[in-house]
Order: C-alpha cells, then sequence, then structure tokens
C-alpha cells in the first residue's frame, strides 16, 4: 500500500516560554488537518523525549483529548533524539495495517528545563552504567568520534565549521527556523570551546517546537502527492566501545540500505537529504553511512560545495538541527516537514529541484537510526 502524507503543520522552532506541550502541539496538528482537508483520523503517535522532566508524561491521551479525536488510539514514542522519526515509522505501519488515516506529531519544549538537569537527562542517550557512570556529557561522546575522525583522516577543525556554515545559510530563507543569521567557519572555530574539538558553534541548540504530518492510505484527491516509498530502521551498540568500527554509524548505514531496496533506489537516485546534524561531526558520519561518501570523505563534500543547494547532494535545507533548530522528540518529524515541502515545491528560497528526498533521525550517538525515503507522485 502506498501511504501519502496529505498535509503537514509546524510551529516556529524556538524558545516558547509561553506555550506548553499540549498548545505548541494543537498549533502544528491544526496546520496539518487542514492542509490535509480535516479527513477523520484513527490514531495519533507522539514523538518526545524529554517532556517526563516537565513533570508530564502519558502524551498521547494528553494531546490526543486536547485536539478533540478522544477516544481513538493513542501513544507516546520515544527513541532519544529519533523520537520523531520513530512516530512517524509508527503511524506509517498504522496505515499500512488498517488502512485508515494516522496523525503524527513530534514535540518537546526544552527550555523550561534547567540547562544542567538538561545536559543529564540527554546523556541517557548513551549507556547509563558504561559510559554515563564515567561522567561524560554527550556532546563529549561525540566529541570523541570527531577527534579520532581527525587523527585517522588528518582533517582540521576548519574543515567541520562547513557544515555549520551550510545550515545557518539555509536557515535563512526559513520562516520556523531558530537562528537567521549567517555564520562563517571562522566563527564555528572561534566559537567557545564545549568538549575539545567540539565547539559552541558545532551544536544544535536547546529548543521547543511541535510539527505534524497526516498520514493516508492513498494519494486520491492530493494536488501534489508525496508518499513513503522506503522506511527502515536499525540499531547499533549502545556504548561507543562496542562499537565494530568507531567511525562508521553502523545502525545508520543498514537503516539507510533497508529502505534504499524498500524503494529499488540508490544514494544516486536522492536530490535531498535531511540528515541529523545534532553535531558536526555526526552530519559527516551520517553522509558516509547513506552511501554519499567513501568512509574519511563526508568532509570533502562539505570543501567541494556538494552539500549546498545547488550541490550533489543538497542537506539540512531549512538549516538543519543546527539553525532550524533541535527540539529533540520533534526534530524527526521537521525533516518529513520539510522534505515534502521541498517535493512539492514549496520550498520558498530553499528550494532545490528534488523528486525523491531522505530523512534520517539518529538517536543518542547512533544507538538507533531510522530512514526514511519520500517521493513526488503516487
Amino acid at each position: 500500500m502506498n501511504v501519502a502524507i496529505a498535509g503537514v503543520g509546524q510551529t516556529k522552532v524556538g524558545e516558547h516560554w509561553g506555550l506548553s506541550l499540549r498548545e505548541m502541539s494543537l498549533q502544528a496538528i491544526e496546520g496539518a488537518l487542514d492542509e490535509a482537508g480535516n479527513p477523520k483520523v484513527e490514531a495519533l503517535f507522539v514523538g518526545n523525549m524529554l517532556a517526563g522532566l516537565g513533570g508530564q508524561l502519558h502524551l498521547g491521551p494528553l494531546i490526543a483529548d486536547y485536539v478533540g479525536i478522544v477516544p481513538k488510539e493513542a501513544v507516546r514514542v520515544e527513541a532519544t533524539c529519533a523520537s520523531g522519526g520513530a512516530a512517524f515509522r509508527s503511524a506509517l505501519h498504522f496505515v499500512q495495517a488498517t488502512g485508515k488515516a494516522a496523525l503524527v506529531c513530534g514535540v518537546e519544549k526544552m527550555t523550561d528545563v534547567p540547562p544542567r538537569e538538561a545536559t543529564r537527562e540527554l546523556v541517557t542517550a548513551a549507556d547509563a552504567e558504561l559510559e554515563g557512570v564515567h561522567g561524560p556529557s554527550f556532546p563529549a561522546l561525540n566529541a570523541l568520534l570527531m577527534r579520532r575522525y581527525m587523527h585517522e583522516f588528518h582533517c582540521r577543525v576548519e574543515d567541520f565549521a562547513l557544515f555549520p556554515v551550510n545550515a545557518h545559510k539555509n536557515a535563512m530563507h526559513c520562516e520556523w527556523a531558530m537562528y537567521h543569521r549567517p555564520i562563517t567557519a571562522q566563527d564555528v572555530c572561534e566559537s567557545k570551546s564545549i568538549s575539545s574539538p567540539i565547539r559552541l558553534l558545532d551544536c544544535s541548540p536547546r529548543s521547543d517546537g511541535s510539527a505534524s504530518a497526516v498520514l493516508v492510505p492513498q494519494a486520491q484527491g492530493i494536488d501534489t502527492p508525496v508518499t513513503v516509498v522506503g522506511s527502515a530502521a536499525a540499531t547499533d551498540t549502545l556504548t561507543l566501545a562496542g562499537r565494530r568500527d568507531l567511525l562508521t554509524l553502523d545502525a545508520a548505514r543498514e537503516s539507510a540500505r533497508l529502505a534504499y531496496e524498500m524503494a529499488h533506489l540508490g544514494p544516486g537516485d536522492i536530490d535531498v537529504f535531511e540528515l541529523h546534524d545534532a553535531f558536526s561531526i555526526i552530519a559527516v558520519l551520517s553522509l558516509e553511512a547513506a552511501g554519499f561518501a567513501p568512509r574519511g570523505g563526508g568532509v570533502t563534500l562539505a570543501m567541494e560545495g556538494e552539500i549546498a543547494p545547488g550541490g550533489r547532494i543538497p542537506i539540512c535545507t531549512f538549516g538543519g538541527l543546527k539553525a532550524r533548530g533541535h527540539p529533540i522528540g520533534a526534530t524527526g518529524v521537521y525533516q518529513i516537514v520539510e522534505l515534502v515541502k521541498q517535493l512539492r515545491g514549496d520550498g520558498g528560497g530553499n528550494q532545490v529541484p528534488a523528486e525523491v528526498g531522505m530523512a534520517q533521525s539518529i538517536g543518542g550517538v547512533g544507538g538507533t537510526a531510522i530512514t526514511h525515503i519520500l517521493a513526488r507522485g503516487d
């Protein structure tokens, strides 16, 4: 069964002190339902990681009640930073199994939580018993990968800086992005050291936001249909020490392989890639894992301009996690929203020529990876 995306909606990413989880969710869901023509939906899947820090879990019925779809099925889906992608995949499975429409909503409210508390919670995406007990922060774990990559492939910090530079440039034309200011490679390299060699401008920001999509069993009646042609998830060891190869995201590689197989496509068929640039090193490793560059070649793509809107594989075309913002549980759904806009030709100043797009969500430091391939047409 071809599952189509009938409508999408999103809030601006930022610091939403005046909005609650349910209020942000309602804004995104109403936008998606309006775009879809307000179809009858039979289920809601909510991507979220950190709501418990604010004292509220059980988001399925909370949001279903607020948007008026009780007593329909509604559950929260958690896969740390890949929660939004996992929620979208759950909604996809529901539609495929029942032939009925479903809603997916990703939502995160991070700014209500003290930064130190949020930092402690983020490291739970790693192995608490074998890694967390030793005290590394989440940036520190990613810094280990970046330092090893620089050593093995003789790269400089300046080479990685081109990824946030590209993201900020793309966000300039994105109305829902958190940041609307360009940065230079020098800005990145001179920004505050977070965990050497990672600098502040290598990191995605703490942010609030919600994004939503309506999935339907067929594309009839949709002016410019976008369908899901590939979807796959995979896992790797949670600990970095247990990895087969520290510099290969095996979960990302396997989920991409399976999604390509399902779609009967390959890397050369992808026109736009919304990857998970929580840190610059993850953007590099994701490009390699998804087959766009050989091992050690991801940095070269940025140096040659191939990740820019006019390049061979445009990434983060609305700013990515780095500049659009990273409301963790919502990020995977924002990626879907952005692919849909590209494939429908609604990208505005961010538009790239695209008929097939791919989104990949990474949970933790590569412990989970969820890949979706969307195509224009039914």
